[in-house]
């Protein structure tokens, strides 16, 4: 009888021992999941007001005040693209990558999700703001090369910027 008690109690710490561990390690994948995900990971709809990237700052002299809300933005100007800045940080701290469907904008709020619409061939591409620029006098935003190239716009264009609410996102 004491060989079944002992059993008995073996069976109920070997229970509590498997829950816990199986508890433990659920609740690891799900916490690890979050901490490993990009700054500019496509689920990131809202900007972070509070973030030193969406504080006021200054280049050469001349002090840019980003915008609380993108809502209802939309701008026709210049746009150009980068590229050689290949592996270097963006303003909000992740790695540049030309390839990608970013952008570079002076003053709206990071992350901001924009079209842009070359005006020259009817194009457009979708793109994730997550960088500061560009700075050289009458252009409006600086696409990664990646983005120039699936609007076709080599060098400088003239083009349409809109923010993407969740509405227009969806479609």
């Amino acid at each position: 009888m004491k060989d079944t008690m002992q059993q008995s109690t073996y069976r109920k710490h070997l229970s509590v021992i498997l829950l816990t561990a199986g508890l433990v390690s659920g609740c690891a994948s799900m916490f690890s999941g979050t901490s490993q995900r990009s700054p500019d990971a496509g689920n990131q709809r809202y900007p972070n007001l509070t973030a030193p990237y969406n504080k006021p700052y200054k280049i050469k002299g001349v002090t840019y005040y980003p915008m609380r809300s993108a809502a209802g933005y939309r701008e026709i100007g210049h746009a150009s693209w980068y590229g050689s800045e290949s592996g270097n940080r963006t303003a909000m701290g992740t790695r540049f990558v030309p390839h990608g469907l970013t952008a570079a904008h002076k003053t709206l709020p990071l992350p901001s999700r924009v079209r842009v619409t070359n005006l020259q061939n009817g194009r457009h591409v979708d793109v994730l703001v997550n960088d500061r620029g560009p700075f050289k006098k009458g252009r409006i935003i600086d696409l990664s090369h990646g983005a120039a190239k699936k609007i076709g716009l080599h060098g400088v264009a003239k083009v349409k910027v809109e923010h993407l609410d969740e509405k227009i996102s969806q479609k």
